[in-house]
């Protein structure tokens, strides 16, 4: 009798158990992850926070400012993305990341997004919010390239540690002006708030156009992004092996001391000049990563104050 009672205790403690790792972050897996965005979006639109499942104890930042939800986009968003979505889920994080356009007071506007889910529940949220697009950019906001909604087949997987690497990387190659800092792809491609920065046409004569035709190693390799400075803090922990897709978000530090860079290596170029004062460029990226290769990059961001916070000291 007393074995079939502890058979029945250690029965019931397996069950409990089960049901606490259902209840862990990582019970919510890509498909959860994935709606709780789309959840997520449609109250932001609803102007109710109460339609989603938020912590008592949440902590919610916007652009770089520790808020409060019901603030910010919460009143002023008017309509969920509709075509362009790119989702990246990390059961393994317990964390999405998002990149979509929306309509914020009837305009559109591109939205970096990033929430932490523990126990069925939101812990943190995260916008970082483009506002003012160029026209010139839109076209490129209508639908994701294909190469961010497709599946990696299985032998073209990269490891998602490899993965995270290879996105923390890429700062390095932009700091440092070195496109072999990251393993970029020759038919790599760069879009920031929609404006598509490599692999443009070539210009009829060179001048600076050459430098936007170029892939992402090359133009690196021109030292055309030696303003930027520093790059801290650089965060890079979600990533789905499935799709091959990071997500990362940073802080560009841009002290413009130096009103102009040198170039390297372009024929008629030696020089651009850059009278800015100095600023920060927060920022979200994804990376399409497979073949242990960085194939398309998709980034927004928005102009801060030089050296501000991020809302998460």
């Amino acid at each position: 009798m007393r074995r079939i009672v502890l058979a029945a205790a250690l029965t019931v403690s397996a069950a409990l158990s089960g049901i606490a790792a259902a209840a862990d972050t990582h019970a919510c897996d890509r498909t959860c992850l994935n709606k709780m965005v789309d959840a997520y979006l449609a109250a932001l639109v609803a102007h109710d926070p109460g339609k989603v499942p938020l912590a008592s104890d949440v902590k919610f930042v916007e652009n770089v400012v520790r808020t409060k939800p019901g603030e910010g986009l919460w009143k002023t968003a008017s309509e969920v993305p509709t075509t362009f979505k790119i989702y990246v889920p990390d059961p393994i994080a317990g964390q999405v990341g998002f990149i979509g356009v929306m309509k914020e007071d009837g305009k559109p506007v591109q939205l970096g997004l990033r929430l932490k889910v523990q126990n069925g529940k939101i812990t943190e949220a995260e916008h970082l919010i483009a506002r003012n697009l160029r026209d010139t950019s839109l076209p490129n906001l209508q639908t994701p390239r294909q190469a961010f909604l497709a599946t990696v087949p299985p032998q073209q997987r990269t490891p998602r540690d490899q993965m995270l690497k290879i996105g923390l990387s890429y700062y390095d190659a932009l700091v440092n002006g070195d496109g072999s800092a990251t393993p970029f792809a020759d038919d790599c491609v760069r879009r920031e708030n929609g404006m598509q920065t490599t692999g443009n046409p070539p210009p009829k004569t060179p001048g600076m156009g050459t430098m936007s035709a170029m892939g992402c190693a090359a133009q690196l390799n021109t030292k055309t992004m030696s303003y930027i400075k520093r790059i801290e803090p650089r965060r890079v922990e979600i990533a789905d092996t499935e799709t091959g897709l990071v997500f990362g978000l940073s802080q560009f530090r841009h002290p413009m001391e130096q009103k102009f860079v040198t170039i390297v290596g372009v024929p008629d170029v030696q020089k651009v000049d850059l009278p800015f004062n100095a600023f920060d460029l927060p920022a979200a990226h994804i990376y399409k990563i497979w073949g242990g290769k960085m194939h398309e990059i998709e980034a927004m961001g928005f102009a801060a104050p030089y050296n501000s916070k991020t809302g998460w000291e």
